[in-house]
């Protein structure tokens, strides 16, 4: 049964819940770093920190995937019930992540609220593949990029926003910030509230086939449909899987690493270590009074201190400011994208190839870059970020059985978090000291990363796939 052509408004309404999944996803990705180094993580192990949430999503996408897949409900409908859960779950941990006591309660929050956005992430994607029609689904997931972007762009302008509407950004040492625990509460508010505009403005379609559908369902097994759908995964999936190895790599490195490496090479703010202002116990810790505050050796040190990482905060929030733009970029590249697929047809290979290659001079740009400039390199990180966000799901929506499209796209999803595994476990560390010890060299090698992945569009020759 063809499916019906849906108005702008109808792909608007269904996709909307993506608002608050990009603002914890930018709000993640922009801020965790700086948690992490104001309760005392050194930089070259912040990327480890980061670990547990790309090893869950690996496991995570694929059930998730296959549950959406067999459930129907006539009152909750197949993806609803999962953006639900995922949701509440997210906002949860969003609210008590910059409360925090010590870094590996952070990191463990982390793994908690990656692992939930991803419990509502890859069932929107298959949303959009059941509700549209083939010759809507370039447009449909442009759309759900132009939301991202404006999610990523309003939630890593928020820790900035709230500091100049008079909410400090200054805390005592291993203290994180009031303007980021404000930025992080309003981000658990919008993420609750766009998921549920999705879940009350969109009605999803039973099956088919009803009868047949809960027949099929009583037959079958996680691991051998698991198997099933890994044998039959298409070679356009595993060419489509390379592109994201490079890509995601890329990212996570951004994501990692770039507040550091930015607000040391381009604002000339490093994060202040504290040990070198404070008193030490016999093992080298930082001495604390009753009041858990830090001792300083005198007030000299203390007042240094301070005044250095104030300075730090403020580089840090206009790094999260800057970072914001590559948001906006992909939402300015998803509007003109939305307009002219309502329309035409596009190549889908050669957008994504040319979007990667400029997100990668992007990066690369950043060791040049001044804080007055540094906004080129994320407009051209943004083009390669609104493409990564709809392309490769258009392409990949087009070669894969539509009837297990959830178990698809939380299998595509291996190819994201395998990447971040790898650069957590020490990828990243290895391969930027290859170009010097500098961490600015990091955001050098996510553009090499992304370069490479453009090029690997090539690979592609699917029809289908390309054109859209």
């Amino acid at each position: 049964m063809e499916k019906r052509k849906l108005g702008f408004w109808e792909i608007w309404n269904m996709s909307f819940g993506f608002l608050g999944i990009q603002f914890g996803f930018a709000l993640q990705g922009g801020f965790m770093s700086r948690i992490f180094q104001t309760l005392g993580a050194e930089v070259d192990s912040i990327p480890g920190l980061w670990i547990a949430a790309p090893l869950t999503g690996l496991l995570v996408q694929p059930i998730i995937g296959y549950l959406s897949d067999n459930t129907w409900s006539p009152k909750y409908g197949r993806r609803k019930p999962y953006f639900l859960i995922g949701a509440i779950l997210a906002s949860i941990t969003l609210f008590f992540m910059p409360h925090s006591p010590v870094l590996w309660v952070a990191a463990g929050l982390l793994w908690i609220l990656d692992s939930s956005i991803n419990i509502s992430m890859e069932p929107f994607r298959a949303l959009v593949a059941d509700k549209l029609p083939e010759f809507q689904r370039s447009n449909g997931f442009v759309i759900q990029t132009l939301i991202i972007g404006i999610g990523t762009w309003i939630a890593s302008n928020l820790p900035w926003l709230v500091n100049k509407l008079g909410v400090t950004n200054e805390a005592e040492a291993g203290v994180i910030p009031p303007s980021v625990v404000v930025a992080f509460s309003i981000g658990a508010f919008v993420f609750l509230i766009s998921i549920l505009f999705t879940i009350f403005t969109t009605k999803e379609d039973p099956p088919i086939d009803l009868e047949k559908f809960k027949s099929e369902k009583k037959e079958s097994r996680f691991i051998p449909d698991l198997m099933a759908s890994i044998k039959e995964m298409p070679s356009t999936m595993k060419k489509l899987g390379l592109i994201q190895f490079f890509s995601w790599f890329a990212f996570f490195t951004m994501w990692s690493l770039s507040t550091p490496a930015l607000t040391e090479h381009v604002f000339n703010s490093p994060k202040p270590n504290v040990k070198e202002y404070a008193q030490l116990d016999k093992e080298g810790n930082v001495l604390k009074n009753t009041k858990e505050e830090v001792v300083y050796l005198d007030a000299s040190n203390e007042q240094d201190y301070k005044a250095k990482d104030k300075v730090y905060n403020d580089a840090a929030d206009l790094v999260g400011s800057s970072t914001g733009v590559y948001g906006l970029s992909s939402m300015a590249f998803a509007l003109l994208l939305t307009f002219y697929t309502m329309k035409n047809k596009i190549n889908r290979k050669y957008i994504h190839m040319a979007s990667l290659i400029l997100g990668g001079l992007g990066f690369i740009y950043m060791y040049y870059a001044t804080p007055t400039t540094l906004v080129y390199s994320f407009i051209l990180i943004g083009f390669s970020w609104g493409s990564i966000l709809s392309m490769p799901y258009a392409m990949l929506s087009s070669s894969v059985n539509p009837k297990k499209m959830g178990m698809m796209m939380g299998l595509f999803n291996m190819f994201i978090v395998i990447p971040q595994i790898i650069a957590a476990l020490g990828g990243i560390n290895f391969l930027y000291k290859l170009i010097g010890e500098a961490h600015i060299n990091a955001m050098i090698l996510a553009g090499i990363s992304l370069i490479i992945a453009g090029l690997c569009n090539f690979f592609i020759t699917d029809k289908n796939a390309i054109s859209g």
